[in-house]
C-alpha cells in the first residue's frame, strides 16, 4: 500500500506545481503546505479538483469538496485515497 500512496502524492504533487507554474508562481511546496498560501486562488481550486478527477479517473463527491479536503496535498491525498479504495473495504 506504501507504494500505492506515494504515487498518489507524487501525482498530486504534480498537479499543484503545473498550475503553480502556469501562475508563473514557484512555490516550495510539501505534502503540508497551505496551496492558499502556495498561490493558488479559488479559480486554481477548481482547476486542481478537475485536474485530480481527470488523473486519477473518478469523479469527487459533492459531499468531499470542502475546504478542508483542498487545504493541502496531504489532506488532498487522503482524500483521493478514501474514494479509490474499494467499496467493499468500507
Amino acid at each position: 500500500m506504501q507504494g500505492f500512496d506515494t504515487d498518489v502524492r507524487a501525482r498530486i504533487i504534480k498537479l499543484v506545481k503545473g498550475i503553480l507554474e502556469q501562475n508563473s508562481l514557484t512555490a516550495d511546496v510539501t505534502p503540508q503546505t497551505r496551496l492558499v498560501d502556495a498561490g493558488l486562488t479559488s479559480m486554481d481550486m477548481v482547476n486542481l479538483m478537475l485536474g485530480v478527477e481527470a488523473e486519477f479517473d473518478f469523479t469527487i463527491p459533492q459531499t468531499e469538496i470542502t475546504p478542508e479536503n483542498f487545504q493541502s496535498i496531504a489532506t488532498l491525498e487522503r482524500m483521493v485515497a478514501t474514494q479509490l479504495q474499494p467499496a467493499t473495504a468500507a
